[in-house]
């Protein structure tokens, strides 16, 4: 099993800056890829920015240039951060961290995030 636990969302005006963290603990050894996706109303889930096999990064087109996924490997724990800048009003969405190893895909809980003046 492998726990995911988010933090870092908020409310932020555009053009600001929000980082998420998302802290992976248990089983990590067999996780392969990982990163973010989010949601927002009334639309489906989609990729963000996730760190694939061998550690390649892959970034939705909405967020390049704005966004930056990074990952701190510790012994026991790998925390993945979204640096997100420049940020604008259709960022708005949950944001959802995402571990996976050859048989099971795991979700955090998720983390607003909204932006608006």
């Amino acid at each position: 099993q492998v726990q995911l636990v988010e933090s870092g969302g908020g409310l932020v005006q555009p053009g600001r800056s929000l980082r998420l963290s998302c802290a992976a603990s248990g089983s990590i050894s067999g996780i392969n890829t990982m990163g973010w996706y989010r949601q927002a109303p009334g639309k489906e889930r989609e990729l963000v920015a996730v760190f694939g096999n061998g550690g390649s990064t892959n970034y939705a087109d909405s967020v390049k240039g704005r966004f930056t996924i990074s990952r701190d490997n510790a012994k026991n724990k790998i925390t993945v951060y979204l640096q997100m800048n420049s940020l604008k009003p259709e960022d708005t969405a949950v944001y959802y961290c995402n571990a996976n190893n050859r048989f099971t895909s795991y979700w955090g809980q998720g983390t607003q995030v909204t932006v608006s003046s």
